[in-house]
Protein backbone atom coordinates (compact mmCIF):
# COMPACT_ATOMS: atom_id res chain seq x y z
CA UNK A 1 0.00 0.00 0.00
CA UNK A 2 2.85 2.38 0.88
CA UNK A 3 4.51 1.76 -2.50
CA UNK A 4 1.20 2.37 -4.28
CA UNK A 5 0.79 5.69 -2.50
CA UNK A 6 4.36 6.67 -3.35
CA UNK A 7 3.81 5.87 -7.04
CA UNK A 8 0.59 7.88 -7.05
CA UNK A 9 2.38 10.87 -5.52
CA UNK A 10 5.16 10.59 -8.09
CA UNK A 11 2.69 10.42 -10.96
CA UNK A 12 0.86 13.47 -9.63
CA UNK A 13 4.11 15.44 -9.35
CA UNK A 14 5.10 14.54 -12.91
CA UNK A 15 1.61 15.39 -14.16
CA UNK A 16 1.72 18.84 -12.57
CA UNK A 17 5.22 19.46 -13.93
CA UNK A 18 4.13 18.51 -17.44
CA UNK A 19 1.15 20.85 -17.24
CA UNK A 20 3.44 23.75 -16.44
CA UNK A 21 5.94 22.75 -19.12
CA UNK A 22 3.29 22.41 -21.83
CA UNK A 23 1.69 25.72 -20.90
CA UNK A 24 1.51 28.02 -23.92
CA UNK A 25 3.57 25.83 -26.25
CA UNK A 26 2.66 25.47 -29.93
CA UNK A 27 4.03 22.00 -30.61
CA UNK A 28 5.62 19.25 -28.55
CA UNK A 29 7.69 16.53 -30.25
CA UNK A 30 9.00 13.77 -27.99
CA UNK A 31 6.70 14.36 -25.05
CA UNK A 32 7.18 10.87 -23.61
CA UNK A 33 10.94 11.38 -23.43
CA UNK A 34 10.52 14.61 -21.48
CA UNK A 35 8.11 12.93 -19.09
CA UNK A 36 10.67 10.17 -18.48
CA UNK A 37 13.38 12.77 -17.77
CA UNK A 38 11.22 14.50 -15.17
CA UNK A 39 10.32 11.16 -13.62
CA UNK A 40 14.02 10.32 -13.26
CA UNK A 41 14.63 13.73 -11.70
CA UNK A 42 12.02 13.07 -9.02
CA UNK A 43 13.21 9.50 -8.47
CA UNK A 44 16.98 9.93 -8.62
CA UNK A 45 17.68 13.66 -8.79
CA UNK A 46 19.15 13.32 -12.29
CA UNK A 47 19.46 16.53 -14.32
CA UNK A 48 18.86 16.76 -18.08
CA UNK A 49 20.03 19.26 -20.68
CA UNK A 50 17.71 21.91 -22.12
CA UNK A 51 19.01 24.20 -24.83
CA UNK A 52 17.78 27.41 -26.45
CA UNK A 53 19.84 29.41 -28.89
CA UNK A 54 19.84 33.17 -29.33
CA UNK A 55 21.65 34.93 -32.13
CA UNK A 56 22.89 38.28 -30.77
CA UNK A 57 21.65 40.38 -33.69
CA UNK A 58 20.82 43.32 -31.39
CA UNK A 59 22.32 44.39 -28.05
CA UNK A 60 19.21 43.95 -25.93
CA UNK A 61 16.54 41.33 -25.39
CA UNK A 62 12.84 42.18 -25.35
CA UNK A 63 9.80 40.49 -23.80
CA UNK A 64 9.34 38.43 -26.96
CA UNK A 65 12.66 36.74 -26.23
CA UNK A 66 11.66 36.27 -22.61
CA UNK A 67 8.92 33.80 -23.60
CA UNK A 68 11.64 31.21 -24.18
CA UNK A 69 13.50 32.31 -21.06
CA UNK A 70 10.43 31.77 -18.91
CA UNK A 71 9.98 28.29 -20.34
CA UNK A 72 13.64 27.51 -19.66
CA UNK A 73 13.14 28.67 -16.08
CA UNK A 74 10.18 26.30 -15.78
CA UNK A 75 12.36 23.39 -16.88
CA UNK A 76 14.93 24.38 -14.25
CA UNK A 77 12.31 23.75 -11.56
CA UNK A 78 12.00 20.12 -12.69
CA UNK A 79 15.60 19.08 -13.28
CA UNK A 80 16.59 21.01 -16.38
CA UNK A 81 20.19 22.17 -16.76
CA UNK A 82 19.94 25.07 -19.20
CA UNK A 83 22.44 25.59 -21.98
CA UNK A 84 21.84 29.20 -22.94
CA UNK A 85 23.52 29.22 -26.32
CA UNK A 86 24.66 32.51 -27.78
CA UNK A 87 25.10 31.99 -31.52
CA UNK A 88 28.12 34.20 -31.92
CA UNK A 89 29.21 32.08 -34.91
CA UNK A 90 25.86 31.42 -36.60
CA UNK A 91 24.87 35.10 -36.30
CA UNK A 92 27.66 35.88 -38.74
CA UNK A 93 25.93 33.68 -41.35
CA UNK A 94 22.37 34.96 -41.27
CA UNK A 95 19.22 32.87 -40.89
CA UNK A 96 16.10 34.04 -42.76
CA UNK A 97 13.63 31.85 -40.81
CA UNK A 98 10.13 33.10 -41.53
CA UNK A 99 11.43 35.88 -43.76
CA UNK A 100 11.41 36.31 -47.50
CA UNK A 101 15.05 37.20 -47.86
CA UNK A 102 18.46 36.52 -46.39
CA UNK A 103 19.13 38.17 -43.07
CA UNK A 104 22.12 40.48 -43.16
CA UNK A 105 25.13 38.73 -41.58
CA UNK A 106 26.89 40.54 -38.74
CA UNK A 107 30.59 40.97 -38.18
CA UNK A 108 32.26 39.17 -35.28
CA UNK A 109 32.83 42.57 -33.67
CA UNK A 110 29.11 43.46 -33.80
CA UNK A 111 28.13 40.03 -32.50
CA UNK A 112 30.63 40.17 -29.61
CA UNK A 113 29.39 43.59 -28.55
CA UNK A 114 25.74 42.47 -28.59
CA UNK A 115 26.48 39.20 -26.79
CA UNK A 116 28.04 41.00 -23.81
CA UNK A 117 24.68 42.38 -22.73
CA UNK A 118 22.85 39.03 -23.02
CA UNK A 119 24.67 37.36 -20.13
CA UNK A 120 23.44 39.92 -17.58
CA UNK A 121 19.92 40.12 -18.97
CA UNK A 122 19.06 36.40 -18.93
CA UNK A 123 19.67 36.04 -15.19
CA UNK A 124 16.73 38.31 -14.50
CA UNK A 125 14.72 35.14 -15.23
CA UNK A 126 17.02 32.11 -15.20
CA UNK A 127 18.64 30.50 -12.16
CA UNK A 128 22.35 31.28 -12.51
CA UNK A 129 23.32 28.11 -10.60
CA UNK A 130 21.45 25.95 -13.14
CA UNK A 131 22.56 27.77 -16.29
CA UNK A 132 25.58 27.46 -18.55
CA UNK A 133 26.25 30.29 -20.99
CA UNK A 134 27.69 28.80 -24.18
CA UNK A 135 29.08 30.33 -27.36
CA UNK A 136 28.96 28.18 -30.49
CA UNK A 137 32.02 29.86 -31.94
CA UNK A 138 34.01 27.76 -29.46
CA UNK A 139 33.42 24.61 -31.53
CA UNK A 140 32.06 25.73 -34.90
CA UNK A 141 35.06 27.93 -35.69
CA UNK A 142 37.33 24.88 -35.24
CA UNK A 143 35.52 22.54 -37.63
CA UNK A 144 37.92 21.30 -40.29
CA UNK A 145 36.97 21.21 -43.96
CA UNK A 146 36.63 17.42 -43.64
CA UNK A 147 34.27 17.79 -40.67
CA UNK A 148 32.17 20.33 -42.56
CA UNK A 149 31.91 18.02 -45.56
CA UNK A 150 30.83 15.19 -43.24
CA UNK A 151 28.22 17.49 -41.73
CA UNK A 152 26.77 18.48 -45.11
CA UNK A 153 26.54 14.79 -46.05
CA UNK A 154 24.00 14.22 -43.27
CA UNK A 155 21.19 16.16 -44.97
CA UNK A 156 19.92 16.25 -48.55
CA UNK A 157 18.97 19.29 -50.60
CA UNK A 158 15.47 17.84 -50.98
CA UNK A 159 15.07 17.72 -47.19
CA UNK A 160 16.45 21.23 -46.86
CA UNK A 161 13.89 22.52 -49.37
CA UNK A 162 11.12 21.30 -47.09
CA UNK A 163 11.68 24.39 -44.99
CA UNK A 164 8.79 26.75 -45.76
CA UNK A 165 10.77 29.91 -46.40
CA UNK A 166 13.26 28.14 -48.66
CA UNK A 167 10.48 26.52 -50.65
CA UNK A 168 8.64 29.82 -51.05
CA UNK A 169 11.74 31.73 -52.16
CA UNK A 170 12.67 28.98 -54.62
CA UNK A 171 9.22 29.12 -56.24
CA UNK A 172 9.44 32.91 -56.46
CA UNK A 173 12.93 32.72 -58.02
CA UNK A 174 14.46 34.59 -55.09
CA UNK A 175 18.11 33.82 -54.32
CA UNK A 176 19.06 31.27 -51.67
CA UNK A 177 22.75 31.09 -50.90
CA UNK A 178 24.45 27.77 -50.13
CA UNK A 179 25.64 29.21 -46.85
CA UNK A 180 22.00 29.52 -45.74
CA UNK A 181 21.68 25.75 -46.00
CA UNK A 182 24.53 25.58 -43.51
CA UNK A 183 22.64 27.50 -40.83
CA UNK A 184 20.22 24.70 -39.76
CA UNK A 185 23.07 22.17 -40.00
CA UNK A 186 25.28 24.22 -37.69
CA UNK A 187 22.40 24.83 -35.28
CA UNK A 188 21.73 21.11 -35.26
CA UNK A 189 25.42 20.39 -34.71
CA UNK A 190 25.22 22.55 -31.57
CA UNK A 191 22.81 19.94 -30.17
CA UNK A 192 25.31 17.19 -30.97
CA UNK A 193 28.12 18.99 -29.14
CA UNK A 194 25.99 19.93 -26.13
CA UNK A 195 24.31 16.49 -25.91
CA UNK A 196 20.91 18.14 -25.60
CA UNK A 197 17.86 16.30 -24.32
CA UNK A 198 15.45 19.10 -25.19
CA UNK A 199 15.64 22.14 -27.46
CA UNK A 200 13.29 25.11 -27.36
CA UNK A 201 12.62 27.65 -30.06
CA UNK A 202 10.01 29.89 -31.63
CA UNK A 203 7.49 28.19 -33.89
CA UNK A 204 9.35 29.63 -36.90
CA UNK A 205 12.37 27.52 -35.85
CA UNK A 206 10.70 24.09 -36.00
CA UNK A 207 12.65 22.92 -39.05
CA UNK A 208 16.01 23.86 -37.53
CA UNK A 209 15.15 22.15 -34.23
CA UNK A 210 14.24 18.93 -36.02
CA UNK A 211 17.57 18.99 -37.84
CA UNK A 212 19.17 18.72 -34.41
CA UNK A 213 17.25 15.47 -33.79
CA UNK A 214 18.40 14.08 -37.14
CA UNK A 215 22.04 14.98 -36.53
CA UNK A 216 22.03 13.43 -33.07
CA UNK A 217 20.96 10.17 -34.73
CA UNK A 218 23.58 10.53 -37.46
CA UNK A 219 26.36 11.17 -34.95
CA UNK A 220 25.24 8.31 -32.65
CA UNK A 221 24.65 10.51 -29.62
CA UNK A 222 22.52 7.88 -27.95
CA UNK A 223 19.61 10.30 -27.69
CA UNK A 224 17.25 12.33 -29.85
CA UNK A 225 16.34 15.68 -28.41
CA UNK A 226 12.71 16.45 -27.80
CA UNK A 227 11.54 19.67 -29.44
CA UNK A 228 9.23 22.30 -28.06
CA UNK A 229 8.14 25.33 -30.06
CA UNK A 230 6.75 28.46 -28.45
CA UNK A 231 4.60 31.15 -30.05
CA UNK A 232 6.04 34.43 -31.27
CA UNK A 233 4.72 37.05 -28.87
CA UNK A 234 2.75 39.85 -30.47
CA UNK A 235 4.07 43.33 -29.85
CA UNK A 236 2.34 46.48 -28.65
CA UNK A 237 0.36 46.75 -31.89
CA UNK A 238 -1.31 43.41 -31.12
CA UNK A 239 -0.73 42.22 -34.69
CA UNK A 240 2.92 41.68 -35.59
CA UNK A 241 5.46 39.75 -33.56
CA UNK A 242 7.43 41.84 -31.11
CA UNK A 243 10.33 43.38 -32.98
CA UNK A 244 12.68 46.30 -32.57
CA UNK A 245 12.53 47.03 -36.29
CA UNK A 246 8.74 47.42 -36.01
CA UNK A 247 9.09 49.60 -32.89
CA UNK A 248 6.42 47.53 -31.10
CA UNK A 249 8.66 46.01 -28.44
CA UNK A 250 9.20 46.21 -24.69
CA UNK A 251 12.90 45.87 -23.90
CA UNK A 252 13.96 44.00 -20.76
CA UNK A 253 16.39 46.83 -19.97
CA UNK A 254 13.86 49.62 -20.37
CA UNK A 255 13.23 51.91 -17.42
CA UNK A 256 10.60 50.74 -14.91
CA UNK A 257 8.33 53.64 -15.89
CA UNK A 258 8.47 52.85 -19.61
CA UNK A 259 8.07 49.11 -19.07
CA UNK A 260 5.07 49.55 -16.79
CA UNK A 261 3.38 52.06 -19.09
CA UNK A 262 3.97 50.02 -22.24
CA UNK A 263 2.45 46.88 -20.72
CA UNK A 264 -0.62 48.88 -19.73
CA UNK A 265 -0.93 50.06 -23.35
CA UNK A 266 -1.59 46.56 -24.78
CA UNK A 267 -5.18 45.69 -25.60
CA UNK A 268 -7.37 43.70 -23.22
CA UNK A 269 -7.36 40.57 -25.39
CA UNK A 270 -3.58 40.47 -25.77
CA UNK A 271 -3.22 40.87 -22.01
CA UNK A 272 -4.25 37.25 -21.45
CA UNK A 273 -1.64 35.97 -23.90
CA UNK A 274 1.01 37.88 -21.96
CA UNK A 275 -0.33 36.35 -18.74
CA UNK A 276 -0.12 32.82 -20.14
CA UNK A 277 3.36 33.17 -21.57
CA UNK A 278 5.08 35.33 -18.94
CA UNK A 279 3.22 35.46 -15.65
CA UNK A 280 4.28 33.39 -12.66
CA UNK A 281 0.61 32.90 -11.80
CA UNK A 282 -0.71 29.37 -12.28
CA UNK A 283 -3.13 28.58 -15.08
CA UNK A 284 -5.86 28.17 -12.45
CA UNK A 285 -5.12 31.63 -11.02
CA UNK A 286 -5.18 33.18 -14.49
CA UNK A 287 -8.47 31.45 -15.30
CA UNK A 288 -9.96 32.79 -12.05
CA UNK A 289 -8.76 36.33 -12.83
CA UNK A 290 -10.15 36.10 -16.35
CA UNK A 291 -13.48 34.94 -14.98
CA UNK A 292 -13.60 37.89 -12.57
CA UNK A 293 -12.92 40.30 -15.43
CA UNK A 294 -15.60 38.73 -17.65
CA UNK A 295 -18.18 38.97 -14.82
CA UNK A 296 -17.10 42.59 -14.18
CA UNK A 297 -15.94 41.87 -10.63
CA UNK A 298 -12.57 43.30 -11.70
CA UNK A 299 -11.99 45.97 -14.34
CA UNK A 300 -9.67 44.89 -17.21
CA UNK A 301 -7.38 47.80 -16.37
CA UNK A 302 -6.92 46.45 -12.83
CA UNK A 303 -5.94 43.04 -14.21
CA UNK A 304 -3.52 44.73 -16.57
CA UNK A 305 -2.00 46.71 -13.73
CA UNK A 306 -1.31 43.44 -11.89
CA UNK A 307 0.50 42.13 -14.96
CA UNK A 308 2.46 45.35 -15.46
CA UNK A 309 3.53 45.35 -11.83
CA UNK A 310 4.58 41.68 -11.89
CA UNK A 311 6.72 42.00 -15.01
CA UNK A 312 8.26 45.33 -14.00
CA UNK A 313 9.16 43.91 -10.59
CA UNK A 314 10.75 40.85 -12.23
CA UNK A 315 13.09 42.86 -14.44
CA UNK A 316 13.80 45.54 -11.83
CA UNK A 317 12.59 45.22 -8.23
CA UNK A 318 9.52 45.78 -6.09
CA UNK A 319 10.43 49.35 -5.15
CA UNK A 320 10.98 50.32 -8.78
CA UNK A 321 7.67 48.72 -9.75
CA UNK A 322 5.84 50.65 -7.01
CA UNK A 323 7.42 53.92 -8.16
CA UNK A 324 6.48 53.16 -11.78
CA UNK A 325 2.92 52.43 -10.71
CA UNK A 326 2.69 55.70 -8.77
CA UNK A 327 4.23 57.69 -11.64
CA UNK A 328 1.80 56.18 -14.14
CA UNK A 329 -1.22 56.90 -11.99
CA UNK A 330 -0.04 60.45 -11.37
CA UNK A 331 0.42 61.18 -15.06
CA UNK A 332 -2.42 59.27 -16.66
CA UNK A 333 -5.05 59.02 -13.96
CA UNK A 334 -4.59 62.44 -12.39
CA UNK A 335 -3.58 64.23 -15.63
CA UNK A 336 -0.30 65.39 -14.08
CA UNK A 337 2.96 66.05 -15.89
CA UNK A 338 5.83 63.63 -15.10
CA UNK A 339 8.46 64.89 -12.66
CA UNK A 340 11.37 63.63 -14.78
CA UNK A 341 10.17 65.26 -18.01
CA UNK A 342 12.68 65.89 -20.81
CA UNK A 343 13.56 69.56 -21.22
CA UNK A 344 14.79 70.97 -24.51
CA UNK A 345 15.68 74.53 -25.51
CA UNK A 346 14.92 75.51 -29.11
CA UNK A 347 15.05 78.67 -31.16
CA UNK A 348 11.94 80.60 -32.05
CA UNK A 349 10.43 79.45 -35.33
CA UNK A 350 11.43 75.76 -35.10
CA UNK A 351 9.19 73.28 -36.93
CA UNK A 352 7.38 70.90 -34.59
CA UNK A 353 8.15 67.79 -36.69
CA UNK A 354 11.87 68.56 -36.53
CA UNK A 355 11.62 69.01 -32.75
CA UNK A 356 9.89 65.64 -32.33
CA UNK A 357 12.72 63.94 -34.25
CA UNK A 358 15.39 65.69 -32.16
CA UNK A 359 13.63 64.56 -28.97
CA UNK A 360 13.79 60.97 -30.21
CA UNK A 361 10.00 60.67 -30.11
CA UNK A 362 9.83 59.66 -33.79
CA UNK A 363 12.42 58.33 -36.25
CA UNK A 364 11.62 60.83 -39.04
CA UNK A 365 9.67 63.98 -39.86
CA UNK A 366 7.40 61.92 -42.12
CA UNK A 367 6.44 59.77 -39.12
CA UNK A 368 5.90 62.96 -37.10
CA UNK A 369 3.53 64.22 -39.79
CA UNK A 370 1.55 60.98 -39.66
CA UNK A 371 1.31 61.05 -35.86
CA UNK A 372 0.17 64.67 -35.85
CA UNK A 373 -2.46 64.00 -38.52
CA UNK A 374 -3.69 61.09 -36.42
CA UNK A 375 -4.24 63.44 -33.46
CA UNK A 376 -1.44 62.06 -31.29
CA UNK A 377 0.15 65.45 -30.45
CA UNK A 378 -0.89 67.76 -27.63
CA UNK A 379 0.74 71.12 -26.89
CA UNK A 380 -0.09 72.65 -23.51
CA UNK A 381 -2.91 70.08 -23.14
CA UNK A 382 -4.53 71.07 -26.45
CA UNK A 383 -4.59 68.78 -29.47
CA UNK A 384 -2.43 70.02 -32.34
CA UNK A 385 -3.23 68.59 -35.79
CA UNK A 386 -1.33 71.11 -37.91
CA UNK A 387 1.72 69.29 -39.21
CA UNK A 388 3.20 72.63 -40.29
CA UNK A 389 3.06 74.13 -36.80
CA UNK A 390 6.08 76.24 -35.84
CA UNK A 391 6.95 77.55 -32.39
CA UNK A 392 6.58 81.27 -33.17
CA UNK A 393 6.21 82.51 -29.60
CA UNK A 394 8.80 82.55 -26.86
CA UNK A 395 7.99 80.72 -23.64
CA UNK A 396 7.49 77.26 -22.19
CA UNK A 397 5.46 74.57 -23.93
CA UNK A 398 4.55 71.10 -22.63
CA UNK A 399 4.20 68.68 -25.51
CA UNK A 400 2.80 65.17 -25.33
CA UNK A 401 3.00 62.62 -28.13
CA UNK A 402 0.80 59.58 -27.76
CA UNK A 403 0.17 58.38 -24.22
CA UNK A 404 3.65 58.32 -22.73
CA UNK A 405 6.02 60.79 -24.41
CA UNK A 406 6.33 64.15 -22.66
CA UNK A 407 8.76 67.03 -23.07
CA UNK A 408 9.12 70.61 -21.90
CA UNK A 409 10.11 72.95 -24.72
CA UNK A 410 11.78 76.26 -23.90
CA UNK A 411 11.46 78.60 -26.90
CA UNK A 412 14.07 81.35 -26.88
CA UNK A 413 14.73 84.28 -29.20
CA UNK A 414 16.98 83.47 -32.14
Amino acid sequence: MQRSNTNSQLQEKVKQAMQEIERGCVEFIGRDYIESLITRFYEKGEEFIVKAGFDPTAPDLHLGHSVLLHKLATFQKYGGRVKFLIGDFTATIGDPSGKSETRKPLSFEEVAQNAKTYEDQVFKILDRAKTDICFNREWLSHLTSVAIMQLTAQYSVARMMERDDFEKRFKENQPISIVEFMYPLLQGYDSVVLQCDIELGGNDQKFNLLVGRALQRAYNCGKEQSVMTMPLLEGLDGVHKMSKSLRNYIGVTESPNDMYAKILSINDTLMWRYYELMSAKSLAEIAQLKQEVSTEKIHPKAAKELLAFEITQRFHNREAALQAQEAFRAVFSNKEIPKDIITKEIKKGEWVCKVLVELGFVPSTSQARRDIKAGALNINQEKQTDENFHFLQEGTFIIKLGKRKFAKILVVHD
